[in-house]
């Protein structure tokens, strides 16, 4: 962290990251403009953000393992090219429909260039610093979404929606500059694996069929035809990826990595928290804009709050996680947000900013600042080192598909349907109902978090040292001027796909 060549790295990665998360922003702006422009109802609007989620997290995966195997730098600079193509695409597009097929292809270049971020970062730097470069890349990446909808509110409110695709443009660009000069190239060693082409199109049709159910439940109802075929398709082939990579000699998502009982808590959390994040700030821009009469640039300016506290504190919340263990944080972070959530139930039409939405983002700012960079941590170093790649994957890829699931599902849940968003009074009802339902999600992710998440094993403490010195409990053994003593290391046992060792 302290070397020029760690900041460089880290603004590579924060960068290319930032200009992937910032479209979920961004586009949370834009939606009301989109929905008036294109006049199209709420599963349209919908699905302008899951075509999107929806490939970026059935192709996670692969992009995880096309990382480890090819190298993790060329994967990054390809899904940033990829990614700002389909940007270009976004803002030129005469329709929904198109710009739903042109947010698809940005998944695609996202599922490239996300894994890579965090790989990166875990492949990088010196163990020590690992929680606190993540820390900084989480505080550092929510400068950029918050600045995206600063300044994608002012150019929808100034010249069109359309402009908020074209600032990923030099962006990608920049990103790709400090890549090819500092960004070192990794990967996992021994042979390169052929590609698991059909995990990837079972998990990316299990989700395709979810997400379509989820969504034509609020046209069609539950029971009908269109939306039962769907999710029984869906849920077949989620049970076919498994098995086609349980018996796939060189799987893309190697079931032994869930073998570690930290790795598959953390991401249980994680799916838990995200989904309630995604459904409701799916809905706040919207909700600001339409309910209160905010301007798309006011709605954007309204969260920056949220990025000044990550800004100051996750990577202090990354480095205190480091010292005490990640549990304490990972839950109470959950129930902090939960709190916010219910704060944002009394956004109104009557009161200010100050009074009706500044409580409520700050909590929220504290709550995510509290618990991103430790869960983040805690997900990566469960996995062995050279599935660095994969387990920045699964853990993105839980995230993304909480979020795209609670999009397709929290706002028929609250009873926001048809153009019901673009209506202030059925709008702020449904609101409500989807802000409690997201806080009980949030509050039983801490108590999740409270159960399963365990804290390292504190370092067994050397006697005197010759210069008779000791370590304190909680700290690494002391050096000696005199006399070198040994330090525990974490030793990573790796398991292949057969169970041995």
């Amino acid at each position: 962290m302290s070397s020029a060549k760690g900041r460089w790295v880290l603004a590579a990665t924060v960068l290319g990251s930032g200009i992937a998360a910032l479209d979920a922003t961004v586009v949370g702006i834009a939606l009301p403009a989109i929905g008036r422009d294109f006049h199209t109802g709420v599963g349209s609007v919908q699905w302008v953000v899951d075509a999107y989620t929806l490939t970026l997290a059935g192709l996670l995966l692969l992009g995880g393992t096309l990382g480890d195997s090819y190298g993790r730098r060329k994967m990054f600079a390809i899904g940033t090219a990829w990614f700002a193509v389909a940007s270009l695409l976004c803002g030129v597009a005469p329709d929904v429909q198109v710009l739903i097929a042109a947010r698809a292809l940005q998944g695609v270049g996202g599922a490239l260039l996300v894994p890579g971020s965090l790989a990166i970062l875990q492949a990088s730097f010196a163990e020590e610093d690992r929680a606190a470069a993540i820390g900084a890349w989480s505080g550092l990446g929510g400068l950029a979404t918050a600045i995206g909808p600063f300044l994608g509110g002012w150019l929808i409110g100034a010249v069109s929606w359309r402009l908020v695709f074209f600032i990923n443009l030099p962006l990608a660009v920049a990103v790709l500059v400090i890549t090819a000069r500092h960004v070192p190239e990794t990967k996992a060693p021994g042979p390169v694996p052929r590609l698991d082409v059909k995990g990837a199109a079972c998990i990316s049709g299990a989700l395709a069929g979810i997400t379509y159910g989820l969504i034509a439940a609020s046209s069609y109802g539950w029971g009908s035809v269109q939306v039962l075929v769907p999710l029984a398709a869906g849920a077949a082939l989620l049970a076919l990826f498994i098995w086609v990579e349980d018996s796939e000699p060189q799987p893309m998502l190697p079931l032994g990595v869930f073998r570690s009982r930290q790795f598959s808590a953390a991401n249980a959390v994680t799916f838990v928290v995200y989904a309630a994040l995604g459904g409701v700030l799916f809905l706040v821009p919207t909700m600001l804009q339409v309910v209160s009469g905010y301007s798309p640039l006011a709605a954007g300016a309204a969260l920056l709050p949220v990025t000044f506290i990550m800004l100051a504190l996750s990577s202090r919340s990354g480095r205190l996680a480091t010292r005490i263990g990640p549990r304490l944080q990972m839950s109470v972070g959950p129930v902090v947000i939960a709190a916010s959530l219910l704060l944002f139930t009394r956004i109104g039409g009557s009161g200010g900013y100050v009074y009706e939405v500044l409580p409520a983002v700050v909590v929220f700012g504290l709550g995510v600042a509290i618990m991103v960079a430790p869960l983040t941590a805690t997900a990566l170093a469960a996995a062995p080192a050279d599935h660095a790649g994969i387990a920045s994957a699964v853990n993105n890829d839980v995230a993304r598909a909480a979020g795209l699931i609670a999009v397709a599902v929290l706002p028929a849940l609250a009873g926001i349907t048809g153009d019901s968003y673009l209506h202030p009074l059925l709008l702020a009802h449904g609101f409500r109902m989807a802000a409690v339902i997201a806080a009980v999600f949030c509050a039983a992710g801490g108590a999740l978090a409270a159960l399963t998440i365990r804290n390292p094993a504190p370092a067994v403490c050397a006697s005197a040292t010759p210069d008779g010195s000791y370590c304190a409990l909680d700290a690494t053994p002391l050096r000696s001027s005199r006399t070198p003593t040994l330090e525990a290391v974490p030793v990573t046992i790796p398991v292949n796909p057969e169970g041995q060792r």
